[in-house]
């Protein structure tokens, strides 16, 4: 499917990160941040000077207990840092030097469920990843969806290349891709920019329907393109993910670990050298 959108503007801006990827060390401290979720009220199982290994609960949703949230990394925790009326901010773990991580029960991937894809997902820490349309909420698991949608690019300023940051992970991301697939009976989207020719990891995908999305920003937008797409009427659901989310679940089907490294780009006209760095998730930017 094709799709045109006239209206916007792409904003042009300095300081676009370099296709190069640059090392960077591990940092002494990550924190869990429960306000990254819209409207989670969290249900600590955690205290301070706990061990804990990558995968770990933290917590849980008040409202949906089966909702968990893991560990990025092993160590210690080493604060809980709350704001007023006591409201949790920060869930701090002081990071071992080598992750050790939790080790789930590996699946035949031949033989899942959806049912089976929604408890390991609930059990790793990973279903949060998941979000919904109305609201951007986390998706409620006893719901079915009437599509899925992932966005293949970002068309807001200075964004970082998800052709560049999926070189090599086909085989990895198209197992990503079987797998959420099985959580809805509709269609899962896949969204290519059709400004550009996108990789094979993308344009070869098998099991989506692929659409092309063409025009200015906000054409990346997930919401723009679930409006153009498949409109939400009331009473409709939409869950939608992001595709280096795709890859974390794909890697926790294939490893049977929790691993919450991604590829951000450091960008900006401020920034010497513009480029990309592997990291794990809520690591300290200091």
């Amino acid at each position: 499917m094709d799709v045109k959108i006239a209206k916007g503007v792409d904003i042009k801006l300095k300081g676009t990160a370099d296709r190069v990827y640059a090392n960077i060390r591990q940092s002494k401290y990550y924190a869990v941040k429960p306000s990254d979720f819209h409207l989670l009220i969290p249900k600590l199982i955690v205290k301070v000077g706990d061990s804990v290994k990558a995968g770990d609960v933290l917590f849980h949703d008040k409202n949906m207990d089966i909702v968990k949230f893991t560990s990025p990394v092993s160590g210690v925790v080493s604060d809980i840092i709350r704001g007023a009326k006591r409201k949790i901010l920060d869930i701090v773990i002081e990071a071992d030097s080598e992750v050790q991580y939790k080790e789930f029960k590996k699946r035949n991937l031949a033989d899942l469920t959806r049912d089976d894809i929604i408890q390991d997902l609930l059990i790793s820490g990973l279903w949060p990843v998941i979000r919904q349309r109305p609201f951007s909420t986390i998706a409620n698991p006893h719901e079915e969806p009437k599509a899925i949608f992932i966005s293949a690019f970002d068309s807001s300023p200075l964004a970082p290349d998800n052709d560049f940051i999926f070189h090599g992970d086909t085989d990895l991301f198209q197992l990503g891709l079987d797998i959420i697939s099985q959580l809805c009976n509709g269609t899962t989207h896949l969204n290519l920019d059709g400004n550009s020719n996108s990789a094979k990891v993308f344009s070869d995908a098998k099991g989506v329907q692929i659409n092309h999305i063409y025009g200015p920003h906000p054409s990346g937008n997930i919401g723009v393109q679930i409006h153009h797409i498949n409109p939400i009427n009331k009473g409709d659901v939409v869950w939608y993910l992001s595709p280096q989310d795709v890859l974390s679940i794909a890697r926790f089907f294939r490893d049977g670990k929790y691993d919450a490294s991604k590829i951000v780009a450091l960008t900006g006209a401020k920034v010497k050298k513009p480029r990309y760095y592997r990291i794990i998730q809520g690591m300290s930017i200091a």
